[in-house]
C-alpha cells in the first residue's frame, strides 16, 4: 500500500511538472507578444492625443457646424456599449473585470433606456450572447491588431447612429497602465463632443489658415476621429490583455512549483514511512527466528 501512494505521488507531480512547463512557455510568449503591443499602444498616444487637439482648435473656430455625429438626441431610447474582451481566456481576471465595467456603467443608467452590445472578441461576444442584447460581433481578430478592424467597427458605429438605430456611444476597455494593472475604462465615443482645451484662449487658434475650411476638416476629420479612438481601444485592450496573462501565467508557474514542493515533502514522508514499516517488519521476523531457535 505504501509503495502505490509512492507512485501516485511521483505520477501527479509529473502531471503537475508538465503544467508548469505549459505555463511557463506561456508565459514567455506573452512577454514577448506584450512587448510589441505595449509599443503599439504607447505609439498611438501621440496620434490620438494630436487628433483630439485638432478637433479642440477647429470647434473652436467652427462652433457652428452641423453633423450627424455630432447631432445630440433630445430622447435616449438606445445606447450602444462597444465591449472589448480578449478571444481567449488564461489572462486571470482580464476579461471578468471588462465585462463587468460595462455591466456596472449599464447598470447605473437609469434613464430606463435599451442596452445594444457591440462585443470584440469571443469572451463577450460568449458572455453577451446568453444574456441577450448583443448587436454585433467581432471576433479572430488575431493578436496584430488592425486598423481596418478598427475602421469595419466604426463605419458599422457611425452607421447604426446615422441611422437612429443608437442614439448614444460607449467603448468599454482595459487602459494599459503595466502588466500588473490594467484600468478598466468606460468612455463615451457618441455623440462626438470634439474635446477643449483646459483653458483655450483666442490665441491658440488664430495661428492657422485652413484650406479648403476649418467646417470642411471637422466634417472630413470626424469619422477619422470615431476609427482613431476605437483602434486605440484595441490596441490598450491587447497590451492589457498579454500584460494580464503574462502575469496569470507567471503566478500559475510559481503556484505549480509550490504544489511539486507539497507533492514532494508528503511523497518523501511515504517513502520514509513505507521504508520505517519495512524494517520494522525485518527486525520483527528476526526477533521471531530468535526465539524460535531458543
Amino acid at each position: 500500500m505504501a509503495g502505490s501512494g509512492v507512485r501516485e505521488y511521483k505520477r501527479r507531480i509529473r502531471s503537475v511538472q508538465s503544467t508548469q512547463k505549459i505555463t511557463k512557455a506561456m508565459k514567455m510568449v506573452a512577454a514577448a507578444k506584450l512587448r510589441r503591443a505595449q509599443e503599439s499602444a504607447e505609439a498611438s498616444r501621440p496620434y490620438t492625443e494630436t487628433l483630439r487637439d485638432v478637433l479642440a482648435r477647429l470647434a473652436g473656430v467652427s462652433a457652428d457646424v452641423e453633423h450627424p455625429l455630432l447631432e445630440k438626441r433630445e430622447e435616449v431610447k438606445k445606447v450602444g456599449y462597444i465591449v472589448v474582451t480578449a478571444d481567449r481566456g488564461l489572462c486571470g481576471a482580464y476579461n471578468t473585470n471588462i465585462i463587468r465595467a460595462g455591466n456596472l456603467a449599464m447598470a447605473q443608467d437609469e434613464r430606463g433606456i435599451e442596452n445594444r452590445i457591440i462585443a470584440v472578441g469571443r469572451k463577450g461576444r460568449d458572455f453577451f450572447r446568453k444574456r441577450g442584447g448583443l448587436d454585433a460581433e467581432f471576433i479572430n481578430l488575431g493578436d496584430n491588431v488592425s486598423f481596418v478592424d478598427a475602421r469595419e467597427i466604426g463605419q458599422y458605429i457611425t452607421n447604426a447612429y446615422e441611422n437612429g438605430e443608437l442614439d448614444e456611444v460607449y467603448v468599454v476597455y482595459a487602459k494599459f497602465v503595466n502588466a500588473l494593472r490594467q484600468v478598466p475604462t468606460v468612455s463615451q465615443l457618441l455623440p462626438l463632443e470634439p474635446p477643449s482645451e483646459d483653458e483655450p484662449t483666442e490665441e491658440h487658434f488664430v495661428d492657422y489658415i485652413y484650406e479648403p475650411s476649418a467646417e470642411a476638416i471637422l466634417v472630413s476629420l470626424l469619422p477619422r476621429y470615431i476609427g482613431s479612438q476605437i483602434y486605440h481601444a484595441m490596441l490598450e485592450a491587447k497590451a492589457s490583455e498579454h500584460g494580464a496573462r503574462m502575469t496569470a501565467m507567471g503566478n500559475a508557474t510559481q503556484n505549480a512549483g509550490e504544489i511539486i514542493d507539497n507533492l514532494t515533502l508528503e511523497m518523501n514522508k511515504a517513502r520514509q514511512a513505507s521504508i520505517t514499516a519495512e524494517i520494522l517488519d525485518i527486525v520483527g521476523g528476526a526477533e521471531a527466528l530468535n526465539k524460535g531457535g531458543k
